[in-house]
């Protein structure tokens, strides 16, 4: 397995935020966890990534944690979260060369073995010639590639993205998640994900989760969590689900 969480819990401010959360992620499987505003989604991919405390236990390709130092952890997952901060002024190749942050010593400079890391990269997300370009200066689209292109730069085998496709036209949107999907098929890379559109979610997972109060309330392959009533119950939507060629397809229905 590339992730194990048994029994997770976190707490924000005083606040139980995840409560009690197992799942697990298969190697170069795609998982996806959806839910409500305010669900814990987001909580639980920053607990995986070591970002907050967290009770309970998390494994990552069969070592825990806890027991992972920074950098060892950042060999093993990269997480791209909803708002990545940039420096003013950042070009995308220094961008993505802060991929390879964990395997430059403290004090030291980017071997020849990083440049090439983060070459290919470059080359794999097509943005060579976006390389002297300002971040600032890309669209949204653009920018979500070089956001991954830093994550697969990092050599990371795991890949977190928090809300991948916010803030981006439906076109960016699938450009990007079947960018992930073909980085994905051409391994090693298993992706984590947390969705709001729940029919480009239904698309590409293979399995989904479904997070309520920071409780998972249903998980399997998207046709046995994305139900009518499920979505229902924990979204208070009123809504139809219909069977896509790739998953099920949910559209929101009008109240009369």
């Amino acid at each position: 397995m590339s992730v194990e969480v048994r029994d997770v819990g976190v707490d924000l401010d005083g606040n139980e935020i995840v409560r009690g959360v197992s799942l697990s992620v298969a190697r170069g499987e795609w998982v996806t966890v959806i839910g409500p505003n305010g669900a814990g989604k987001s909580t639980l991919l920053r607990a995986i990534a070591g970002l907050v405390r967290f009770r309970g236990g998390i494994e990552l390709f069969g070592q825990a944690s806890d027991a992972l130092s920074r950098r060892e952890r950042a060999r093993l997952v990269a997480m791209v979260p909803q708002d990545p901060v940039v420096p003013p002024g950042m070009e995308v190749l220094d961008y993505v060369l802060l991929g390879r942050t964990p395997y430059i010593p403290p004090l030291g400079r980017e071997s020849a073995a990083d440049l090439v890391a983060v070459d290919e990269a470059l080359t794999r997300l097509d943005l060579t010639r976006f390389a002297g370009r300002r971040l600032e200066s890309l669209s949204g689209g653009e920018r979500q590639r070089v956001f991954l292109a830093r994550a697969l730069a990092q050599g990371a085998t795991l890949l977190l993205l928090d809300e991948p496709t916010t803030a981006l036209d439906i076109g960016h949107q699938q450009e990007v998640l079947e960018l992930v999907d073909r980085l994905r098929r051409d391994g090693p890379l298993t992706v984590l994900a947390t969705m709001h559109d729940l029919s480009i979610a239904g698309e590409f997972a293979d399995r989904m989760v479904l997070l309520a109060d920071g409780r998972v309330v249903a998980a399997g392959p998207p046709r046995e969590v994305l139900t009518e009533q499920l979505l229902s119950d924990h979204y208070r939507a009123r809504v139809r689900v219909i069977d896509g060629d790739h998953g099920p397809l949910v559209v929101p229905v009008r109240s009369a």
